[in-house]
This record gives C-alpha cells, sequence and structure tokens, in this order.
C-alpha cells in the first residue's frame, strides 16, 4: 500500500488523522530532526517502502559501477564529461536559467588549460569547476555556514549579480530580506526562513543533521535537501545550489556518475518534484517528512537504472562495432588501426563531440604528424572530423558503420567471439 502523507489523511480520514500521526511520530522507526515546519517538530519513518528502495538503490549502484569498470579509460572520461554537460545545463534550466551546451563545454576547455585569466570572461566556470570534482572526488567544506557561502560565492555569486545586483546576499553570511517561491500563476508557494538569525541557526541545525552518523547516509542527504530548500537562505540560486550539494553527496556514497543524472530525472517528473516540497510544507502534514524522503529515493532509484540501461547498450553497440571493425582486412596486421578505430568508435558512442588530435597524441605517445597518418589510413566514409577553432574532434560514422553491417548481415556474415 502507497504511503499516504498526514495531509491527505487530514481530508480523507478525520477521524483517525490525530492518532495516525502519533503512532507514525513514537514509532520506533521514527527517526526525529531537531528542526520545525509549520511549528511541528520534523520526523521521518524508516518504514518498509524507505529501506525497500534503500536496498535496490545498493544492489543498482554495484550492478552500475560493474558496467562503468568495465570501460575503457577514455570511454569513461568522455561519457563522465557529457554526463556533466548534461547536467548543468538541466539543473539550470530548471531554474529558468538558459546556457547551451557550448557555454557549458567552453568552460571544461577553459578549466583544463587553467587558463585563469580567461575564465573569468566566461559564464558558468564556477560552476562547472565544481561539478568537476564530483568525479575526481576532490572534497568540499560543507561543515558550516560560512562553508555554504564560500561555495555559493565560488559558483554562483558572479553571475547572480550579472543578472540583478539586488539579488547578491546583503547580510553577514545569507540574505537579510524575505523572499519566496512563485507558482506558475505567479502564487506564493513558500517564503524562506526569516530573519537572517534564523536562517543561520536553522542552517546549522540542517549541516548538525547532515553530519549525524547514527542516520543512515542516504537518508541524510535526501532530507538535507529538503531543509536547505525549506530554508531557502538565498534571493537567487538555491535549487541549483541545493542540487548541487545533492550531487556531491551522492557521489559520495554512490557510483560518481549518478551524480550527472538526477537532474535529469528530477525535470522529467518536476511536477512530483515539486509536490512532495509543498506536501510536506503543508501544516497539515504535521512535520512528516517521509513523502519527501519516497520521491527522492525513487528518482535516485530511476537514474541508476536508467545509467544502467545507458551504460549498458553503449557497451554492446561498443563491442558490436568493434567486432565489425575487426573483419577489415586493413586491420588484420596492423594494431594501431584497430585501437584508433577503437578510439573513434568511442567517441561516437560516449563523447560530446569526439577525440581530440590533441587526446589522441597522448594515448599513443607520439607525435602530431604521426597521428594525422595514421587518420588517412582510415577509410574516409568512416572519419567525421569537426573543428573548434584550431583543435580537430574526430569520431566513427555509425550511421555508415551500420550500413556496413546490414550488408554482411545481408549477406549471411557473422562476427567472430
Amino acid at each position: 500500500m502507497a504511503y499516504k502523507s498526514l495531509a491527505k489523511l487530514y481530508y480523507s480520514d478525520p477521524q483517525n488523522y490525530t492518532q495516525i500521526y502519533k503512532n507514525r511520530f513514537v514509532s520506533t522507526e521514527s527517526v526525529h530532526i531537531n528542526f520545525s515546519v509549520a511549528k511541528n517538530p520534523m520526523f521521518f519513518l524508516q518504514n518498509a517502502d524507505v529501506m525497500s528502495l534503500a536496498y535496490h538503490i545498493s544492489t543498482l549502484d554495484k550492478k552500475v559501477t560493474l558496467l562503468s569498470m568495465k570501460l575503457p579509460g577514455v570511454a569513461l572520461r568522455q561519457y563522465s564529461r557529457k554526463c556533466l554537460i548534461d547536467e548543468i545545463v538541466l539543473t539550470n534550466k530548471i531554474e529558468g536559467v538558459h546556457s547551451s551546451r557550448k557555454e557549458i563545454d567552453d568552460a571544461l576547455e577553459i578549466l583544463s588549460k587553467q587558463s585563469q585569466e580567461k575564465g573569468k570572461q566566461q559564464r558558468f566556470v564556477g560552476l562547472v569547476n565544481k561539478y568537476l570534482k564530483l568525479i575526481t572526488k576532490d572534497s568540499i567544506a560543507l561543515a558550516s555556514c560560512k562553508d555554504i557561502r564560500a561555495l555559493y560565492d565560488e559558483m554562483f555569486l558572479d553571475e547572480v549579480i550579472a543578472e540583478d545586483a539586488h539579488h547578491a546576499p546583503d547580510g553577514k553570511i545569507f540574505r537579510k530580506g524575505s523572499t519566496s517561491v512563485y507558482s506558475g500563476a505567479n502564487k506564493i508557494i513558500h517564503t524562506g526562513v526569516t530573519p537572517e538569525r534564523k536562517i543561520i541557526d536553522a542552517m546549522d541545525e540542517a549541516l548538525s543533521f547532515l553530519h549525524d552518523d547514527s542516520v543512515d547516509m542516504l537518508f541524510r542527504i535526501c532530507i538535507f535537501h529538503y531543509l536547505f530548500e525549506y530554508i531557502h537562505p538565498f534571493y537567487d540560486g538555491n535549487g541549483r545550489m541545493g542540487r548541487f550539494i545533492l550531487s556531491y553527496y551522492l557521489s559520495e556514497i554512490l557510483e560518481p556518475l549518478l551524480s550527472y543524472r538526477i537532474s535529469e530525472t528530477i525535470k522529467e517528473d518536476i511536477n512530483a518534484y515539486y509536490k512532495a516540497f509543498q506536501t510536506c510544507n503543508d501544516s497539515h502534514n504535521l512535520g512528516d517528512l517521509t513523502p519527501f524522503l519516497l520521491i527522492m529515493l525513487q528518482m535516485i532509484e530511476k537514474s541508476l537504472k536508467d545509467l544502467q540501461i545507458s551504460l549498458e547498450q553503449k557497451r554492446i553497440s561498443w563491442e558490436k562495432y568493434e567486432k565489425l571493425i575487426l573483419s577489415f582486412p586493413e586491420v588484420q596486421s596492423n594494431n594501431s588501426i584497430f585501437s584508433l578505430y577503437s578510439y573513434l568508435i568511442q567517441a561516437a558512442l560516449f563523447s560530446e563531440k569526439g577525440i581530440s588530435t590533441g587526446e589522441l597524441i597522448e594515448q599513443y605517445g607520439t607525435s602530431y604528424y604521426k597521428v594525422s597518418k595514421m587518420i588517412l589510413q582510415l577509410r574516409p566514409e568512416l572519419v567525421l572530423c569537426q573543428k573548434k577553432g584550431k583543435a580537430k574532434y574526430y569520431q566513427i560514422n555509425l550511421s555508415a558503420l551500420d550500413d556496413i553491417l546490414l550488408q554482411k548481415d545481408l549477406s549471411g556474415w557473422t562476427p567472430s567471439t
């Protein structure tokens, strides 16, 4: 039976509503939080539904990790970069912030070249830099209110000021004034904690809960996401900031690639995501955060399922195309040509725009001249090349490979194992 929120039971079962609340609140499954919503102390249940989702997430995580480990290093790096771009574009889109894939890719290029001077002029460099740390497992300090503010400044402050200087934090750490969340019909659906002294106290309590080892880390991450958005410490950027912190901590305990998929899942079911916030904000829900926890766990589970399907499909395609390439006479006695074809196949399946000449030089440990000469030995109809500035990016023409596969299938060809 699906878990019924107290906000619904208030209307559907008014006679038993109060007793159901009391039973939940004092249950041995109940975890209490030193925080209130609409003057009701917050809590959530570690019930059968919650524990079942946590188990499924753990099982899926192991499968996804095994799949990612089977990928070549180049393919994994390319796929991580592609997913990173997807994540940032989507987390921005959720908040109505336009960012093109090109802008995010340009920011990645700047960071890879460590061009700080140029980076100051490029949008989203601070945001992209932090998302990169999710894969590299770099630690990010998030122990205090000042840490939250420092992270915000690095990721969003310049962009917020450029958009509207009045939206910059004007308190000692957070905002001094009030801020609200509006529906599509311009109706207030939530007003953040105010004044700043209460924001600081609330964030201290939220961070204390986030670092409470007596509660399962997965549950802490989900509940902290609710608390952060409930507090709404800034005038602008709360949604993106909250989702980044969510991604960061998920990358600490689950497959790091998941941290680059969560915004896609949220965007796909944005109504359920916002509805979970509204349900738990409702005074009739009496501080029960279980509905929000369940929604977040379901979204994490779906993200892992989608990631598993994507990786499995790409791995199968990669192996299929490699077997086809092995049938080419020109690769029979030339392993370098086969590996070059393989890099280009990986680029087509896993990358944003292909593999650069520079990356190929690095992989082969040779010169630009020799790599260029090797590329000329490939079948020209199979090679796609695009220029970005002075750089060239290569990938295989998958449509052309599919045509060859179709012809071979018609002739009764079977790949060697």
